[in-house]
């Protein structure tokens, strides 16, 4: 009963879950909450997401991955478990054998984290992959092959770039910028220079809405609310796409700076792939406004978006599973 293996996409900002056969069958945010005095969990997914920044004192909602890491162990191992369970019920009776992604840059001690935190929410067999990997595997990208393909995945907490060939990556780097700095980005920019104070949700609306990193043609505008921090009162400014692109102007050149330090590691054959295939981005982070347009004009290297840029990873790692079950079946 193949039907039960599984791919999970361990994301800061979302999970998502791959079940061999049916795809994608989950994504959920990656929030949990608990209750402080009886330490049980309320919520976890999309209802724990709606309380962030919501919540009576003694509930808390927490985000138990910080920068594609573990930081609350046991709050991961219950969220793992929740959500094997609501992908394939509790009928299976067989333990799934789960493939799980994790940032290039994470160190053995990280890795052994989630792979106990795995076992421990009932997996057969874990299997670690690593996330430009997997992003390659899920935007269609045939890693078998002796040939340069360079790909950028901006999730949540980490952007990972990486230079892949013959089914491994030979460049990679892992850097803490992603989709949740530019939300900080945001916060910041409007405390600075409109004196309000804004939530982490409407900074993430913001950034969908009108957010870019590269001028755009015409100028977008949307109304911010917010708690005006000289009077204490409640507050609405105007907020335009330029003002968005100077907020995130930082966040961003870092990620351009390791894309082009990676190209420098690059050996020159694999280079050369690179400059004529392009780069491609993948990850929810890389659907924002400009970025395309950002890399290209500063590296004049050709990049384009992946189709499901959100589900790459997730996509990618559920086939590594079937990958190597073929593997297998083909060494037998």
């Amino acid at each position: 009963m193949a039907g039960t293996d599984i791919g999970i996409d361990l994301g800061t900002a979302s999970i998502l879950v791959y079940v061999n056969g049916k795809g994608v069958v989950l994504k959920e945010p990656s929030v949990v909450a608990f209750d402080r005095t009886t330490n049980k969990i309320v919520a976890i997914g999309e209802d724990a997401r709606v309380m962030l920044g919501r919540t009576p004192g003694n509930i808390v909602a927490v985000r138990p991955l910080r920068q594609g890491v573990i930081s609350d162990y046991t709050v991961t191992e219950k969220m793992i478990q929740y959500f094997i369970q609501k992908a394939i019920g509790r009928r299976s009776l067989r333990k799934p054998c789960i493939a799980v992604c994790v940032p290039s840059g994470v160190t053995e001690v990280e890795k052994k984290a989630v792979e106990d935190a795995t076992y421990q929410a009932g997996a057969r067999e874990v299997r670690i992959i690593e996330e430009p990997i997997a992003a390659a595997i899920g935007a269609g990208i045939d890693i078998s092959k002796a040939c340069g393909n360079m790909i950028v995945d901006i999730g949540g907490g980490t952007a990972d770039i990486a230079v892949i060939s013959l089914g491994g990556s030979v460049v990679s780097a892992s850097v803490k910028i992603a989709g949740d700095d530019f939300d900080d980005a945001i916060v910041r920019y409007m405390r600075k220079k409109h004196n309000l104070l804004i939530g982490e949700r409407t900074a993430e609306d913001v950034k969908i809405r009108i957010g870019t990193c590269f001028p755009l043609d015409e100028n977008r505008s949307m109304e911010v609310r917010g708690r005006n921090l000289v009077t204490g009162l409640p507050k609405t400014v105007i907020v335009t796409s330029d003002e968005t692109e100077e907020a995130l102007r930082e966040a961003t050149n870092r990620i351009v700076e390791a894309i082009h330090s990676v190209l420098e590691k690059t050996p020159p054959e694999l280079a050369a792939d690179v400059a004529e295939r392009g780069v491609v981005l993948t990850g929810g982070g890389s659907l924002l406004r400009g970025l395309e347009e950002l890399i290209s004009d500063r590296i004049g290297i050709n990049t384009m978006t992946a189709d499901d840029a959100t589900t790459c990873v997730a996509i990618g790692t559920g086939r590594y599973v079937e990958f190597l079950s073929g593997k297998h079946r083909e060494m037998e």
